[in-house]
């Protein structure tokens, strides 16, 4: 089954004034690079490459070096082209996370060809079962509002049945631990409560805010500080007992063993569309199974990462939450291609039925919304 093309899709959706604030600043618009393979038989398998915030350099690098170097290859052998991009690009001069970035997407996308060549979800392709996955109300959602406000967005979401909620913090540590508390006053003690701070925060409001995260009961402190920082993690891990969550920064399993041996990011967060694919994915959960770290993957912009990231999480053994993104009016998710995953009211998920990832992808949503130069946060 040859690859017989590889083609970039980037694209983008601007956001209302006004819209989520983190950590890294105001979200101005949503980038997406979709990859789309085809095989020699006429399937055709989707994949999401997350954008870099340079979307369309990205899918330039996808449609140039490295669908030169796949071409023709066996869409079944993964493990030979993801070797292949290592060898040529990524190894040596090739542009490190924007590589990395890059081969995800297609990496997704041959997945995704296996399965409906096989007739299978990815799920069983990887050894999985159709077990229910835990899931957190998350991605760009839950940010900076007044404690009144944040409670009154959370609540929907509790009633549809989630029993997690991810909130952003790095604004001042004051009004962030002000935030906390109302969530854990209004949905009581069984609420899991995790919290991102989108490397907002420096060292010092991590030594203030630590105790009081670690009183309330708060499941884990995301990207304090860009993952390149090692020092100030490891200085931030002696300030409280709240585990530290990072990895949706980090790039192929070589930056996920300095991770390991670092020993103070306990909770393990690959990206599939950043991390140098699924084929990488396991490889870092099998890594960290080894050590009993548990995996929460991030799950990025569209719905076939998302449905992906369900699959992945159900054939691993040391899987945890689905990062379920709640935000408001997200296009990739509800309108670029076919519904990509639903929330039980046992607060859990499952991976699609259908083969492969499960997500049909809309080529003329593609097209209506092409690619907007400039930084997605201001």
């Amino acid at each position: 089954m040859k690859i017989v093309d590889v083609r970039a899709f980037p694209t983008s959706f601007p956001l209302p004034a006004g819209g989520p604030r983190l950590g890294i600043g105001q979200a101005v618009k949503r980038d997406a690079v979709m990859v789309k393979v085809t095989t020699e038989d006429g399937i055709v398998g989707w994949g999401e490459s997350h954008h870099g915030r340079a979307h369309t350099a990205v899918a330039k690098l996808i449609e140039t070096t490295l669908r030169q170097l796949i071409l023709g290859m066996d869409a079944f052998d993964t493990t030979g082209i993801n070797a292949r991009i290592y060898k040529y690009q990524l190894a040596s001069h090739g542009m490190g996370a924007g590589c990395a970035m890059a081969m995800s997407g297609i990496d997704m996308a041959l997945w995704d060809a296996k399965g409906k060549a096989l007739n299978l979800p990815l799920y069983k392709l990887l050894g999985g079962a159709a077990r229910p996955v835990p899931a957190y109300a998350g991605g760009v959602a839950l940010g900076y509002q007044p404690p009144a406000q944040l409670i009154d967005e959370a609540g929907p979401h509790i009633e549809a049945g989630y029993r997690a909620l991810k909130l952003r913090v790095g604004d001042t540590v004051k009004d962030d631990i002000a935030r906390m508390e109302a969530v854990r006053d209004a949905f009581g003690k069984e609420m899991a409560i995790l919290t991102d701070a989108n490397i907002g925060y420096s060292i010092d409001q991590v030594r203030q805010v630590m105790p009081e995260m670690d009183r309330l009961n708060i499941g884990w402190l995301e990207e304090p500080f860009p993952a390149h920082d090692h020092h100030c993690y490891a200085q931030a891990r002696g300030y409280g007992a709240t585990p530290l969550a990072a990895g949706e920064n980090h790039f192929t399993r070589y930056e996920f063993t300095r991770v390991l041996e670092d020993g103070v990011i306990t909770i393990w967060q690959p990206d599939l569309s950043k991390c140098g694919g699924i084929t990488e994915a396991m490889r870092i959960a099998g890594m960290a199974s080894a050590f009993k770290i548990p995996i929460h993957p991030h799950s990025s912009m569209t719905g076939v990462n998302q449905a992906a990231s369900i699959h992945f999480l159900a054939a691993i053994e040391n899987g945890g939450y689905f990062e379920a993104d709640i935000s408001v009016a997200n296009r990739f998710r509800d309108e670029l291609g076919s519904t990509p995953w639903t929330i039980g009211a046992d607060g859990n998920v499952r991976p699609n039925e259908a083969p492969g990832i499960g997500v049909e992808v809309d080529e003329r949503f593609l097209e209506a919304f092409p690619a907007i130069e400039g930084p997605g946060y201001v």
